[in-house]
């Protein structure tokens, strides 16, 4: 009897469905596909390999174990990882939560109270003045059925979510390893540059120490001397710029190991860097939505987004629960346990919204917004990867070519460094002539080491372009494979 009145309760609740009615409401957002993003002119001197993705220690193929273990001593205590990790339990906390909503729950519990009423408030009759006690044990039992799939695509969003933490941890840490590169590719530049200031102070010293000479002898005057004491200064501020740079560089990199600034005066003169020799898979757009970790954590976005309009939708539709309750109460001296102290209740019950105001299609038309904002999320992830790829390789490519041409310049200063000396070993120059073409060889020598620098610091951007070493495993990958024509609502 009680199912058939249920069964009825339910479809004159079906009938009246249309009070509040979710009709009309839809998202408009849709997925870029990514084989329409075409990078092939823009790629097409790059050398192709189906295993071009950056190795998981890519780091190791810049030539300075040092900086392999600086890494790793930033992948274990650099604190905003700590927040990471901390916001991707957080999210599995909370899938568990949702997870935890689609089963039933059976709560119990019991009271023993005790009671005197005055006199003054109540007669005798009615029990003033007595002691009187009330104990009761009991138990409750209430499951709210799933008949439309909401609990169960709440907490399938709540799973997207947690993904997409996870996914977002995995990303930091690979922005942390990039970010700890660049600076300790910074260090090795000030090195550098500290080189030349160092042969360039020397440079001036002694050019204006012969330059002293000739004012002496009558050869120069006061003006050649002042031109002299300028270059002195300024090879001295020089210097001073390339001390400072090595100290920022070792600051930038305690911060990044998550130490005092004490730990950078222990990072040791960097090696010579290598750029990394890098090439891009034949299909770009579609592979790297598996390779790049904020383009998987946008999908998961998108897939959590839309299991949000599910769970709205449903609460459109009746809502049918089951509970019961059974215990045993007594007052006085009556011993709980009697038949006659026992008791329960149990019946199903059902509930539909009528009117609230709009308050359900509000709620809807913010979940269909919040799909479209994580598609629209997703597609400008994407396309920005993609263009970050090709832009990255042409900028490789350039400052390779670049290097190549300043090589050039140097081995031509270099050469009118030698000529220069030779004429002034065999008496036909001076060596202050000698001395103005090694100004140029060093500031040669400074731009070399500039566009070296450039061209491995765009190396481990172009290594973070391709997703740095990202290996989306278990459910993580399922949705990095999926293909972006697959999702729609």
């Amino acid at each position: 009897m009680r199912l058939q009145l249920l069964a009825a309760a339910t479809g004159f609740s079906l009938a009246l469905a249309g009070c509040v009615t979710s009709g009309g409401l839809h998202p408009e957002g849709t997925l870029t596909d990514a084989s329409s993003l075409k990078a092939g002119r823009s790629l097409s001197g790059a050398p192709l390999s189906p295993a071009a993705w950056p190795a998981q220690d890519w780091w190791s193929g810049l030539g300075d174990p040092q900086l392999g273990a600086l890494i790793a001593e930033a992948l274990k205590d650099n604190p905003s990882l700590a927040m990471a990790d901390a916001r991707a339990r957080q999210a599995q906390a909370e899938a568990g939560a949702a997870d935890a909503e689609r089963g039933p729950s059976v709560t119990a519990g019991a009271n023993v109270i005790g009671q005197r009423l005055p006199l003054t408030a109540a007669p005798s009759d009615l029990g003033g003045g007595r002691f009187t006690s009330f104990k009761d044990a009991r138990a409750s039992f209430s499951w709210g059925l799933d008949l439309w799939g909401g609990k169960r695509a709440a907490w399938e969003a709540a799973v997207g979510q947690q993904r997409a933490a996870e996914v977002e941890a995995q990303a930091a840490r690979i922005e942390l390893s990039t970010n700890v590169a660049r600076a300790y590719v910074q260090l090795a530049y000030a090195y550098a540059q500290l080189d030349v200031a160092k042969a360039e102070r020397e440079r001036a010293a002694t050019a204006r120490q012969l330059t002293q000479q000739r004012v002496t002898a009558g050869l120069d005057n006061q003006l050649q001397l002042k031109q002299s004491d300028t270059e002195v200064a300024n090879a001295d501020q020089e210097l001073a710029a390339a001390n400072r740079a090595i100290d920022a560089a070792r600051s930038s990199l305690s911060v990044l190991l998550g130490k005092g600034p004490d730990r950078g005066l222990d990072i040791t003169r960097p090696q010579m860097l290598e750029p990394a020799a890098l090439a891009v898979p034949g299909d770009l757009p579609v592979e790297l939505m598996g390779h790049r970790a904020d383009l998987v954590a946008a999908r998961w976005q998108v897939e959590a987004a839309g299991k949000e309009i599910k769970v709205a939708k449903t609460q459109f539709m009746p809502n049918v629960s089951i509970s019961a309750m059974a215990g045993v109460a007594a007052f006085g001296g009556i011993n709980p346990l009697q038949l006659p102290a026992r008791f329960y209740t149990f019946g199903p019950s059902i509930s539909l919204p009528l009117f609230d105001g709009g308050r359900l299609r509000s709620n809807l038309a913010g979940r269909d917004a919040q799909y479209d904002q994580a598609v629209a999320q997703y597609n400008q992830t994407l396309v920005r990867a993609v263009n970050e790829v090709a832009d990255g390789y042409d900028a490789v490519q350039s400052a390779q070519e670049q290097v190549a041409a300043q090589q050039r310049a140097v081995d031509a200063a270099t050469q009118a460094w030698q000529l220069s000396e030779q004429r002034y070993k065999a008496g036909v120059g001076s060596y202050l002539e000698a001395l103005i073409v090694r100004q140029q060889l060093l500031a040669a020598q400074q731009r070399l080491a500039a566009l070296k620098t450039q061209q491995v610091d765009l190396s481990v951007q172009l290594i973070q372009a391709l997703g740095g070493g990202f290996r989306p495993q278990g459910d993580v990958a399922s949705v990095a494979a999926q293909s972006s024509s697959e999702h729609t609502l």
